[in-house]
């Protein structure tokens, strides 16, 4: 079998087969491009492996480019990297791989392109694609991997223990694969995963943390994280996720399962955005439930400041996690904290200053909280959700209209703590924080205008209260 390349890509490889040719070895195209062009999926990350010298390879390939692109190499691996005409293109040699039971960095040793394919992680990675010239464009695929493309199936392509024992970073790659590529798990490689999933615990965090961010991105990101979950590696690095899933019943009252209504708020918000901190905080928005959850008789379960206490966990999970601990963990921090803050608003008679304060705390991630809010309507009663949204669509607009009309989101408060210490004379102190807040919310509640003249006068007023008076100049 043949697959059709751009002329660009068969340029490319043309270049390699053949000077690989003139350095006396052979030279395959390997991996995840071969893979993706099979499912005509956008690629430009090319791995050529060769029987020979990578490293050499590689700059002989970059002399044929004008200009040519500087050769990025690790003598120690054998590697080689360069960047051209948009594309990524690595050379390796051909190699055979041993494990110890400690560590997943293997001793490498050369080898030939079949034992090259054996130490890849699924049927469907190992396929190759001849660039040497006799046999240009043919399909090497030892494995029947097209096979699996075609039934979409991930497979290992040796005995799943073995493949998962020696890197068990491959069982996340299953299940990312699964999930962005829409396939099955063969059962044999499922039920591998299964019994290896405790072997996940040599991996550092951040590499499992990048493929969980990986499976986060997918469309439908619920599909990784509930074939983590029934595989027994979530539990392994994630426990209070796992913490969410069942339904606990006491006096024939139960409540939902929080894990899998936590799948579908992740679903719908991956429906609606691309971001990956705002699908981190869909996963994260109830994981307070199992530490809050209450049975008040005669009225059933409670999860009361699940919200509050949430937000208080997500700082440990992303250092458990590995996450980056900046700015985008305390989005999720607050996003956590005010998800429910828009559902209150949607009673009757809600006051202009509730507005306002939910404006002030969202600020510019008022859009992100809206689309988790909405995405937390799961109810299988179609009129419900029906009526939630438009409660929501309705606190928009209310929304809309006290922004237009106090530009609360993009506000400060119009007395700097800066001024309050130079007005009384006072270092900075827990006073001068009471004294700011107390101007902020002033403001907010509409007992003052947004204005300097109105602020400062409820600053004297308030700091007399506590026999503070204005400095001489």
């Amino acid at each position: 079998m043949t697959i059709q390349f751009s002329r660009e890509e068969e340029d490319l490889m043309r270049r390699v087969g053949t000077t690989a040719g003139q350095l006396g070895f052979p030279c395959f195209l390997i991996g995840g491009f071969v893979r993706d062009k099979l499912l005509q999926r956008t690629c430009k990350d090319l791995d050529f492996v060769c029987a020979g010298d990578a490293i050499e390879l590689a700059h002989r390939v970059a002399a044929t480019f004008r200009p040519a692109p500087s050769v990025s190499y690790f003598k120690n691996f054998g590697t080689a990297h360069i960047h051209v005409h948009g594309y990524d293109v690595e050379f390796v040699g051909a190699r055979r791989e041993s494990y110890a039971s400690h560590s997943r960095k293997p001793e490498v040793e050369p080898g030939t392109l079949e034992e090259d394919q054996l130490r890849r992680d699924f049927t469907i990675n190992a396929l190759a694609v001849s660039v040497n010239p006799e046999t240009f464009g043919s399909l090497i695929d030892p494995f029947k991997g097209l096979e699996d493309l075609h039934l979409k199936i991930i497979r290992t392509p040796l005995d799943p223990a073995k493949t998962f024992s020696d890197d068990p970073l491959r069982m996340m790659r299953a299940i990312r694969f699964a999930a962005q590529l829409g396939f099955e798990i063969h059962p044999e490689t499922r039920l591998g995963i299964f019994e290896s999933s405790d072997r996940i615990s040599i991996i550092s965090k951040e590499r499992i943390a990048d493929e969980l961010n990986k499976i986060m991105l997918s469309s439908r990101p619920s599909v990784g994280f509930d074939l983590l979950y029934k595989t027994g590696l979530l539990q392994q690095f994630f426990p209070q996720m796992v913490a969410l899933a069942g339904a606990e019943y006491i006096d024939g009252m139960g409540h939902k399962d929080n894990f899998y209504h936590t799948l579908q708020v992740l679903d719908n918000v991956a429906a609606q955005s691309g971001d990956l901190w705002l699908r981190w905080a869909a996963v994260l928005h109830d994981i307070a439930k199992p530490v809050t959850k209450r049975f008040e008789p005669g009225h059933g379960w409670t999860f009361h400041g699940h919200e509050v206490v949430g937000a208080r966990m997500v700082p440990k999970i992303f250092q458990q996690l590995k996450l980056p601990l900046h700015e985008k963990m305390k989005l999720v921090q607050k996003l956590v904290e005010l998800h429910l803050r828009p559902i209150s608003l949607t009673k009757e008679n809600i006051t202009d200053s509730a507005i306002r304060r939910l404006l002030f705390d969202a600020g510019d991630d008022f859009e992100s909280l809206m689309i988790l809010c909405e995405a937390d309507i799961t109810s299988k009663n179609k009129q419900k959700v029906k009526k939630y949204l438009q409660n929501f669509e309705l606190v928009r607009q209310r929304c809309k209209e006290v922004e237009e009309k106090d530009h609360i989101r993009s506000w400060q408060p119009p007395v700097s703590g800066e001024l309050i210490m130079k007005t009384f004379n006072l270092p900075p102190s827990r006073i001068v924080g009471e004294l700011k807040s107390a101007i902020k919310d002033a403001i907010l509640d509409g007992e003052i205008e947004n204005s300097f003249e109105a602020a400062y006068d409820f600053l004297i007023a308030k700091a007399k209260e506590r026999n503070l008076v204005p400095v001489q100049d």
